[in-house]
């Protein structure tokens, strides 16, 4: 079984969206722009992270293994 296709295929024809579908979805985002929800939402102050989890300023998500990997290595004692 082939399951490699091509996302695009090359005898598939052009179909152009209505343009009333354009004015229905500009409609509907101003709208939802406008609403209550939105405009309290958007008054909201920002809200900041005191500590950033997904970058740490040390630049390593385990320093303890960071600092393992960039150690220089232990020769073992010869024999």
């Amino acid at each position: 079984m082939d399951l490699s296709f091509s996302r695009f295929e090359a005898d598939a024809t052009v179909v152009a969206l209505p343009p009333d579908l354009a004015v229905l979805m500009v409609g509907i985002a101003a709208r939802q722009a406008a609403s209550p929800t939105a405009l309290v939402q958007g008054s909201l102050p920002s809200i900041t992270i005191r500590r950033a989890w997904f970058a740490p300023a040390h630049g390593a998500f385990n320093l303890a293994v960071a600092e393992m990997l960039a150690a220089p290595p232990t020769r073992e004692p010869e024999k």
